[in-house]
């Protein structure tokens, strides 16, 4: 039922502005998932939803790596292969590497299209990412590193 339920708050907030998980439950409920607060705050952090401005000034929900993006099949190895470690403080992830794969690295973290990420850095063995907020650095870091496996 989790899979139903989570697959159905994707097609709401890509149809519609979603701005408030109570927004959300009447939605949800109109398409015959009963869910309560707590259940749609898991399911929120479970897909990695984030809210975004929209250009008309509001926050919707949106998840985390865009609308659809992924990273391309080719990079995850290498993702995978280079990642060492990562961590966050205020709204910077650093990512540990190993030596010489921080560009490789810094290049799957872009083209993963996150909403929310400025830009990243790369050095020999570390990348920075800069997120807009501390919540999203803390939620991108739990990310990287359930990618990474």
């Amino acid at each position: 039922m989790n899979g139903n339920r989570r697959e159905e708050i994707l097609k709401i907030i890509a149809e519609e502005g979603i701005q408030t998980q109570e927004e959300l439950a009447v939605k949800l409920a109109e398409r015959g998932f009963s869910a309560g607060q707590a259940t749609i705050s898991r399911d929120i952090k479970a897909l990695n939803l984030v809210k975004k401005m929209t250009p008309e000034g509001q926050l919707v929900y949106v998840p985390l790596l865009g609308e659809g993006k992924k990273m391309p099949e080719k990079l995850i190895p290498v993702f995978k292969n280079a990642f060492v470690s990562c961590d966050f403080a205020g709204n910077l992830v650093v990512i540990k590497t190993l030596s010489g794969m921080a560009n490789a690295l810094a290049s799957a973290v872009d083209s993963m299209g996150f909403s929310g990420i400025l830009g990243t850095i790369a050095g020999d063995d570390t990348v920075l990412v800069v997120c807009r907020t501390e919540g999203l650095a803390s939620e991108v870091s739990e990310m990287l590193a359930r990618q990474a496996g």
